[in-house]
């Protein structure tokens, strides 16, 4: 529910009746938008008290210049932000004092603005003491601003909305609004503005017609997800028969998954129903979705007699998960960075790059927009990609396709990104529960923590050393089972757990997680070779804990609770043990295997049992 207030919209020189028939008009549309009251502001103490009082309710609260015409859309995605944050309406403006830096509003130095404000704002219940603090300054939103608030900006784009101050101007804005056809706006803006190549030439061009389908069965954004969940699993067991009208049909029915991917996101911006649940199941079944068909076109692959494909499928889902583990955390340092930024170096090369990026994410459309898109190899042209070598040769093909494109686009991004972060001088993982999305475990938090200030440097050793012990039994420099280099390789490992009680503040141990999890993976990869465990094996240990991290990740970037695994019992340390004291005993197979049935298990059983409650 959310507390609608009215406020003067200053300098109004409309006629009584005008003014009168506009308020009843703003009522109207905010008692649409899910106002549960709508009152007028008076003096700054009756706006501390209403503050006061949503927040005690947990409720937001919607003020709107009483001078605002606009389409009653544009207040309802104001007042159901899906991620629970303040946000403003705001129309682009070069003139304006204000900048919308990936998706949220700043101040703007004079003639850098990119956007002004429209009069409209909705502040979140974590946001309100603040909002009773600045309640006696008139300009609402530069006083949140100056707090510290960072609100998220709501663009106008194809509706319409103007503050107007006399007659007249009412009359040309009423008849904006009326000219534009709200119900097609609003399925038009379902569709992400920006998004990568071959969503928004190949899905996009035809998928807001299958969210209006949904949207009048009555479905739910949830039930798409399951639909597109349920596509992807039918590709998958096409994958793995391997026939080449199987082959053929697993491309189409990826296509078709897919689709529905983009389609419960469009259709709950299109519905405007938003829930925890059904953001984090959306991004579960991304990953998931594509690592079943992973190992679908692995076993398809082995199942025709063609070698190798395990491998290229390992491969695969290594590297997409601990890339992942890197865009999740340098989006959150880029969003610290607009949030809280600090000087820069003048010419540094960081700087240089951040200045080229914002150039051509400037010229949408271009050929170097385009690539800069498709280079970093995003789950659009990752599927399509899929799909296509399928139909056309076979799973190993696809999978070495993945595996290649997977590692040039890690390469470039990673090499990008650690450059930009360290002219943005800004830590992130400090500002959460460190020790929960490191994974750590109850030897990491009770036994073997220290304070040693190179978090990033003692992971980055254990990758090392997990890497190269991988290449000596891949190239024949060690002899399997190689107990001695195992148990070697394992305390390098641990050695991350030293510096678990610093302070992760320096600008590049946000890739501290991504590292941790790729020491993790390899020493799987290295005892399954080791131990002559099945590959098929291998890739399902790899597959639970995949699932484990990405709903660290996904709760983070939901803004979800943390749940009851916030407190793990197994941590990465200790699999690491098992794995280290197992498999020179001779039961590698148990090892990895036992391992995938806790991991997995322990990780359905919080996933039910917190969304249960949700």
């Amino acid at each position: 529910m959310t507390l609608a207030l009215l406020s003067a919209g200053g300098g109004n020189a409309l006629d009584p009746p005008d003014a009168s028939g506009l308020e009843q008009d703003l009522v109207t549309a905010l008692r649409a938008a899910g106002a549960s009251e709508v009152v007028r502001l008076g003096d700054p103490g009756s706006l501390r008290a209403l503050s006061r009082r949503a927040h005690d309710a947990n409720q937001r609260v919607l003020i709107c210049a009483d001078n605002l015409v606009a389409h009653a859309s544009l207040l309802r995605t104001l007042a159901t932000e899906p991620g629970g944050r303040s946000t403003a309406l705001v129309v682009a403006d070069p003139a304006g004092d204000l900048r919308d830096d990936r998706g949220k509003l700043l101040p703007a130095q004079p003639g850098a603005g990119t956007v002004r404000y429209l009069g409209a704002l909705c502040v979140a219940p974590a946001d309100l003491p603040t909002l009773e603090q600045v309640a006696d300054r008139p300009d609402l939103l530069s006083a949140l601003l100056d707090a510290g608030v960072v609100p998220v900006a709501t663009p106008v784009r194809l509706l319409r909305a103007t503050q107007v101050r006399t007659s007249s101007e009412l009359a040309e804005a009423r008849a904006e609004v009326a000219a534009v056809d709200e119900e097609a706006a609003r399925l038009r803006l379902a569709v992400k503005e920006r998004d990568d190549f071959f969503t928004t030439y190949a899905v996009s061009t035809w998928s807001p017609m299958v969210t209006r389908a949904a949207a009048r069965l009555g479905l739910s954004p949830t039930a798409v997800t399951w639909l597109s969940v349920l596509l992807a699993g039918l590709a998958a067991l096409a994958f793995w028969q391997a026939s080449r009208p199987a082959m053929v049909a697993g491309g189409i029915l990826l296509y078709l998954g897919f689709v529905l991917d983009c389609v419960d996101g469009q259709l709950a911006r299109y519905t405007r129903t938003f829930g925890a649940f059904g953001g984090w199941l959306d991004t579960m079944a991304d990953r998931a979705k594509e690592y079943a068909v992973y190992a679908g076109l692995a076993a398809g692959a082995e199942r025709i007699g063609l070698p190798y494909a395990w491998p290229l499928a390992i491969t695969a889902i290594l590297v997409q998960t601990v890339r992942h583990m890197t865009d999740s955390w340098y989006g959150a340092l880029h969003d610290e960075a607009a949030s809280h930024p600090r000087p820069r170096p003048a010419g540094g090369v960081g700087a240089r790059l951040a200045t080229a990026s914002t150039r051509v994410q400037g010229e949408a459309g271009s050929a170097a927009y385009w690539l800069k898109r498709i280079v970093v190899f995003p789950i659009g042209e990752r599927w399509a990609l899929i799909a296509v070598l399928a139909m056309l040769a076979d799973g190993r093909v696809a999978l070495g396709a993945v595996a290649g494109c997977g590692l040039l686009a890690f390469a470039y991004t990673l090499a990008l990104r650690s450059l930009r972060s360290l002219s943005m001088r800004v830590g992130v993982l400090d500002k959460v529960d460190t020790g929960r999305h490191r994974d750590d475990g109850p030897l990491v938090r009770h036994l073997l923590a220290g304070s040693f200030e190179a978090p990033l440097l003692c992971a980055a050793v254990g990758v090392v050393a997990s890497l190269g012990l991988v290449a000596a039994l891949l190239f024949g420099w060690a002899e399997p089972p190689a107990p001695v280099a195992m148990g070697v390789v394992a305390l390098l490992i641990l050695a991350a757990a030293l510096p678990a009680r610093a302070r992760h503040d320096g600008p590049l141990d946000w890739l501290v997680p991504a590292a941790l999890r790729a020491a993790e993976y390899l020493y799987v990869v290295a005892v399954g070779r080791a131990g002559s465990v099945a590959a098929s094996v291998i890739f399902l240990l790899l597959f639970t804990l995949a699932l484990r991290h990405y709903d660290l990740t996904a709760r983070m970037e939901k803004c979800t609770p943390a749940g009851r695994g916030a407190g793990p019992l197994v941590g990465w340390e200790v699999r690491v043990v098992v794995l280290a004291v197992l498999a020179p005993a001779g039961h590698p197979t148990l090892a990895e295997a036992g391992l995938a049935v806790v991991v997995g298990g322990s990780f359905l059983w919080r996933a039910v049992a917190d969304w249960r409650r949700t």
